[in-house]
């Protein structure tokens, strides 16, 4: 792992920016196609967490929080398809009462389930 693990406290920041980034599309989408906004909004919510964390590790939110989704053994990114999977996976993680979130506070590693899935991490930067 290449630099120290990201706490619970900077991932949350960043989810709350990347969320209000997301939901700011979602209500125009919304706005403008009515019942077929709702489908692209996932897309581009899939989109999203996959072309940032695939190409530079980086969404907005964890630019802004100094912080970057790494390989865990590599240091590098993770790229396009581990990407898609590990936003895939998150819904999981947030299905089980939240619980493959909370799994970070005492994994080692400091991991999600969808990180645990594609072998990521997010790090500090």
């Amino acid at each position: 792992m290449s630099g120290e693990a990201a706490g619970f406290w900077r991932r949350v920041g960043a989810s709350l920016i990347d969320g209000i980034v997301v939901g700011i599309v979602e209500v125009i989408l919304r706005l403008i196609l009515g019942g077929a906004g709702i489908a692209l909004t996932f897309v581009f919510s899939f989109g999203y967490y996959t072309y940032f964390h695939g190409s530079t590790g980086q969404t907005p939110g964890d630019a802004a929080l100094g912080m970057r989704v790494v390989d865990v053994d590599s240091g590098a990114v993770i790229g396009y398809g581990r990407a898609f999977g590990r936003a895939l996976v998150s819904i999981v993680s947030g299905l089980v009462v939240g619980i493959g979130y909370l799994w970070m506070l005492w994994d080692p590693r400091k991991q999600t389930w969808h990180d645990k899935a594609v072998g990521s991490v997010p790090v500090r930067v």
